[in-house]
């Protein structure tokens, strides 16, 4: 084959390759009747990319409507009050080893909850009762109380909490909360008991 005729071959071929599809029969176009709807194309789905977010704390999740509790939700009746202050842990308890006054983490995590819902419901005032089990003398034990409900209102003061809103007492072991006489029974008798109290 000549070089002619191998470029008049090459060049035939890509005129055929031009040519064939503009020489195709149309599709007949039927107008849209008032039965048929037209046919629309389905919209391609939109990527996005991911940003980066900023850092979230934990302040950012918290619903203010479940932090602070207000005086409606609560019982106007003060025994009442109380009973659902401790049961859903708004107050709480600050309990102490045998024969000790001084306060452990346990005592200083139960009060630092008590003081973060204090200073948020001001309309209550608060009376700290110290506890003891029944070992050691009365005079003993209502001195060793006394030390205790002192220890629980300084450390409230210290979180914030206004020292013209507490007062203290002590029962020593005057009224214990479990009658028994075993260490189950006086660990539970070895307390600063919070009593929330009108103003």
């Amino acid at each position: 084959m000549s070089k002619g005729f191998k470029a008049f071959a090459i060049t035939l071929a890509l005129l055929a390759l031009v040519i064939a599809p503009a020489c195709r029969p149309k599709k007949p176009t039927v107008a849209p009747s008032a039965d048929t709807a037209p046919v629309v194309p389905p919209i391609p789905p939109t990527v996005t990319t991911a940003t980066a977010q900023p850092v979230t704390t934990e302040t950012d999740f918290v619903n203010p409507k479940t932090e602070t509790v207000g005086v409606d939700t609560l019982p106007n009746d003060i025994e009442e009050l109380n009973r659902v202050a401790q049961a859903r842990g708004y107050i709480q308890d600050a309990f102490f080893a045998f024969n000790e006054s001084t306060l452990s983490a346990d005592a200083q995590s139960a009060l630092t909850s008590s003081a973060t819902w204090l200073k948020k419901n001001g309309q209550y005032n608060l009376l700290i009762e110290g506890h003891c089990d029944e070992r050691g003398t009365e005079q003993y034990n209502l001195a060793l109380g006394d030390r205790r409900a002192n220890q629980a209102k300084e450390y409230l003061v210290t979180l914030g909490v206004d020292a013209g809103r507490i007062r203290t007492v002590s029962y020593g072991e005057e009224r214990p909360f479990d009658p028994g006489h075993d260490e189950a029974a006086w660990a539970k008798n070895r307390r600063d008991h919070l009593v929330l109290v009108g103003k």
